[in-house]
């Protein structure tokens, strides 16, 4: 029968076994048999903890660890059984005890009992604290790992394979610690077992030799002392290797071999502590009644080993790794030419003397910073950006970045090396020339990193370059979303789509709903800064009112409708949505004038000038009262007049009455007039 076929037999079998041990009295021959297994097994066991490299490589350690202090626990009912009922236990148990305690009784227990303290006080407490320790740094850190994960898929730095395999690697690690943590609680129940039992065969002993043998206070003591500390001892040195190989696995920090080689290569490194060391033990050596021959030893020993390992060290060359030669490219090549003027379409770049924020090496987190932005946007808006390019510019001037969008170099800032942002209501303390913030324009300074401490204490707010930049490039991405959003990117989200509900991409097709189609849909919606994470929803509408409507513009106002609620959320704050509405009148001259393909109206440019700057001071008005309000008109309506405020600063979201959901409490912080002079 092959191996593989045996393997799932073989431990019901064992714990099987056990059970039966327990009940049915085993002859003395096979008890030999088994204490030697069971110290046989503890020494594999702790010479395999030393051979892992990292504690995932024993994670079925918790239940060897639980199948081994049974089989003890099974061992010890039998010796006990066969200590009693015919006062002797085998030829192992006997030896054990006739050489440790070398006819001494008191001798035999007190090195019992030192047994037992070392492995229930000092080794079984520490892994069991160990365990419970590293299962709750790996649980919060679980968060954190599974983020890096997404980032680095997002990223396209790992594949779905690489990253479900990490995802595993990590959630079995937290469960290994989490077992760790409750097995830890066998080994110290088996101590105290091994007490009870020891305690039990010893003055159960005496009074069976006594009473029922016949046998003297000092013939019965002899006789049953020698077998229950032979007994305890061989129940006790495999808990205590046990004891240890748990230890080193909970205490096992993932290294590139095993332990031993691990430990040899990193003191190797450690001369001085060696020469050091040595000198020291010489020195005490020296002192007025203390031995000079063994600290001369060990102490001279000692710096020899040190000055040998600075020879070491010294006499071993600098190995150089010789690195692949990079390939020869011919800058007339077509493939290389195709690839040399590809446009990305989003891109940081920075200036020389910048170049530190992106070097690991020089503490630079720039990069890991904008693969995490990359998954933040996705969950944020449901695009997932493409790689945004980070590269050097000689061109730019010292301290600044530029942000390119599909080329085209879209905005400027400042990031000087060695200074903070200092965003502040007072900014007198601080030296320097006001700048504003990229994003929020708040008047700001930098200043040098070393003032940065003060300026917190000051109450400013203080922001480091790296994240200037990146909130920068986050801004600059969401605003330009629709830019972004290209046809690949279009038929991934489809893919995705299809994977968990088919039909309603299958609806599409039969509605001869193409590509191009839903892109412009969804680009229309990401310039108005809806979210298109909700998919599914968006082309089942697309799928149902293509066939009803031809105007693209009509499309999108429908899904806006039924992505109202979600719209509405995204722009309350505590459950309720400050609004600004039109004057009745207003709203129907409006109408007339941007609805109607014709009409006669009242409004002309001057009044329609005049409704947008009252648009404007309403909304600047109500943020500064801590209200970010929308504007709410008619579903008519609406299309329009964002075509109306389209590029004026500080004006508001414009949402139709179909679009506000119910969950939310409308607090009205404004009302635009009609224009004096107009028609009524």
């Amino acid at each position: 029968m092959p191996r593989s076929a045996l393997a799932p037999m073989a431990l019901p079998a064992a714990m099987v076994g056990i059970v039966v041990m327990m009940v049915i009295p085993v002859p003395s021959v096979i008890l030999d048999l088994l204490l030697t297994l069971n110290i046989a097994a503890a020494v594999m066991i702790m010479l395999a903890s030393l051979n892992v490299t990292r504690a995932l490589d024993l994670s079925s350690f918790p239940s060897i660890l639980l199948i081994a202090t049974l089989f003890r626990l099974g061992l010890n009912v039998s010796t006990t059984r066969l200590i009693l009922g015919s006062g002797e236990a085998g030829d192992v148990i006997t030896a054990f005890g006739s050489f440790v305690m070398g006819g001494n009784v008191v001798v035999g227990l007190v090195v019992f009992l030192i047994l037992v303290v070392i492995q229930f006080v000092v080794i079984t407490n520490g892994a069991t604290r160990v365990a419970e320790v590293g299962a709750r740094f790996t649980l919060d850190a679980m968060p954190g790992k599974q983020m890096a994960i997404d980032a680095d898929l997002n990223a396209g730095i790992i594949d779905d394979h690489e990253a479900t395999r990490r995802r595993s690697e990590v959630s079995a690690e937290a469960d290994f610690y989490g077992a760790m943590d409750g097995a830890s609680k066998f080994v110290k129940g088996d101590a105290i077992a091994g007490v009870v039992v020891t305690l039990i065969n010893l003055i159960g002993g005496l009074i069976i030799g006594i009473m029922q043998n016949g046998m003297s206070i000092t013939e019965a003591g002899s006789t049953y002392s020698l077998l229950t500390v032979g007994d305890g001892l061989v129940s006790q040195i495999p808990a205590l290797l046990i004891s240890i190989s748990s230890g080193i696995i909970v205490t096992r920090a993932t290294g590139t071999s095993d332990l031993g080689t691990d430990v040899a290569t990193e003191f190797a490194r450690q001369a001085r502590p060696f020469q050091v060391g040595g000198g020291m033990l010489i020195g005490l050596g020296l002192v007025p009644g203390l031995p000079l021959v063994p600290f001369m030893l060990v102490g001279g020993s000692a710096m020899l080993l040190g000055f040998r390992l600075d020879q070491d060290a010294d006499a071993e060359p600098e190995v150089t790794e010789l690195a692949e030669p990079e390939p020869v490219i011919d800058p007339d090549d077509p493939a290389h030419l195709r690839r040399s003027m590809r446009v990305e379409a989003i891109g940081l770049e920075v200036a020389a003397d910048m170049v530190d924020l992106v070097d690991p090496a020089r503490g630079g987190d720039l990069l890991d910073r904008v693969r995490a932005l990359r998954r933040k946007i996705a969950l944020e808006i449901g695009l997932v950006l493409p790689a945004i390019r980070t590269r050097d510019n000689t061109d730019l001037a010292p301290g600044t970045y530029a942000i390119l969008l599909h080329g085209v170099e879209l905005a400027v800032g400042s990031a000087p090396p060695g200074k903070v942002l200092v965003i502040a209501d007072d900014l007198g303390p601080y030296a320097g020339e006001v700048v504003n913030e990229p994003v929020f324009g708040l008047p700001a300074k930098w200043v040098p990193e070393l003032q940065s401490t003060q300026a917190e204490a000051l109450g400013a707010t203080v922001v480091d370059r790296a994240s200037v930049m990146t909130t920068h490039l986050a801004e600059v991405a969401r605003t330009h979303a629709a830019d972004l959003i290209g046809r690949q990117d279009v038929s991934g989200l489809l893919d995705l789509v299809r994977e968990s509900d088919p039909a309603v991409v299958e609806d599409l097709g039969t509605s001869d709903v193409a590509l191009p189609q839903v892109q412009w849909v969804l680009q229309e919606l990401l310039r108005e800064q809806v979210p298109i994470r909700d998919m599914v929803r968006i082309l089942e509408v697309v799928g149902e009112r293509a066939r009803l409507v031809q105007n693209g513009e009509d499309l999108v106002e429908a899904v806006r409708e039924v992505l109202g609620p979600a719209i509405t959320e995204h722009h309350a704050r505590d459950g309720e949505l400050a609004v600004i509405t039109l004057d009745p009148m207003l709203e129907r001259e409006l109408t007339a004038a941007l609805g109607a393909e014709a009409g006669v109206t009242s409004l002309d440019a001057g009044g329609m000038q005049t409704i947008v700057q009252n648009v404007t001071d309403l909304t600047v008005q109500a943020e500064s009262a801590a209200h970010e309000p929308v504007l709410v008109v008619s579903p008519s309506l609406r299309r329009p007049l964002v075509r109306l405020l389209n590029g004026v600063p500080n004006v508001p979201a414009v949402l139709s009455f179909r679009e506000v959901g119910p969950q939310v409490e409308l607090v009205t912080v404004g009302t635009v007039p009609i224009p004096t002079g107009s028609a009524t």
